[in-house]
């Protein structure tokens, strides 16, 4: 019989010094399967507490105040410059922690709890107006009517416009996650292995007029299992050119696309709620997105 499975707030006491409760719930983290990125951001932001708090603090003797300190600290008295998007990512963490240790039932009240999340909204997105698009359409027609036809800029393209996928949703993309069955109806699955991001998963109704371009793709490139079986710095360096190639100012990206289709869409006519189950995007997420939507199409 296997071991039984201990959470790694076991080890730990209202007594425990602040540096191992974090490694600990570094550990924890892990094994939840997040991020190497998210926990990697976690802990930096927490070792900036264990270095302003007294080496041996007690985790059970943390209160709001000391925390409200070490907020005003980060601020004004580092020597660092902090920026809103900063602060409010570390009153995330702060939150986060604690409340961890709090559920955990290693401290019986939630020092971050009372601490006031600061909410950044970050400047509107650089989206493609519908002339950039034309071009950039052309620029990347133009390599599949080469001597030697190359659809892949033409396939990548379209697919993203058409899609709004993220950069790593569409390196994940396998060629069963494009069911062309009901070839008046294409659909494109978005399906993630970790378990904690199920929820993104969903299908998008892809257009006809991309699947010959796409047919043109497989034939020249013979994809095995991945639709684009190169480096994601390869993919970006494509997109580049193409803007180069199109004569665009704008650095044409993963994300420009994706804010590009969700405007299209809006503009479109598409309920909001359909675009953000199309972008695969939280209710709470969306308040934010949706919002910078409508100032972006002029609807607010």
């Amino acid at each position: 019989m296997p071991a039984p499975t201990i959470s790694p707030s076991a080890h730990i006491t209202p007594n425990t010094p602040l540096l191992p409760a974090i490694k600990s719930w570094q550990f924890y983290l892990e094994d939840q399967g997040r991020s190497m990125h998210t926990v990697k951001a976690f802990m930096a932001d927490l070792d900036l507490l264990a270095h302003f708090l007294p080496l041996d603090q007690a985790i059970g003797s943390i209160s709001t105040d000391d925390l409200n300190h070490f907020l005003n600290w980060l601020q004004n008295k580092r020597g660092v410059p902090c920026s809103p998007k900063s602060l409010a990512r570390r009153i995330t963490s702060l939150k986060a922690f604690f409340r961890w240790l709090n559920q955990a039932g290693v401290i019986l009240l939630d020092p971050a709890e009372k601490v006031i999340q600061q909410s950044v909204i970050s400047p509107l997105p650089i989206v493609l107006t519908t002339e950039e698009v034309e071009k950039l359409i052309s620029a990347a027609e133009i390599h599949r009517q080469k001597r030697k036809p190359d659809a892949r800029p033409y396939t990548l393209l379209t697919l993203l416009l058409a899609t709004g996928i993220k950069k790593g949703e569409c390196l994940g993309i396998s060629l069963n996650h494009i069911d062309l069955d009901n070839p008046d109806e294409p659909v494109l699955f978005i399906r993630y292995a970790s378990a904690q991001n199920r929820y993104k998963e969903r299908k998008i109704l892809l257009p006809v007029e991309w699947l010959p371009a796409y047919h043109e793709y497989l034939a020249q490139y013979n994809p095995v299992d991945q639709l684009f079986p190169w480096s994601q710095r390869r993919l970006e360096y494509l997109l580049e050119d193409l803007g180069e190639e199109a004569g665009l100012d704008k650095h044409v990206s993963f994300d420009m696309c994706r804010w590009t289709c969700a405007l299209q869409d809006i503009n479109n006519g598409m309920e909001m709620d359909k675009i953000r189950q199309k972008l695969g995007i939280s209710k709470i997420q969306w308040r934010e997105i949706g919002m910078k939507l409508r100032k972006l199409s002029g609807t607010e």
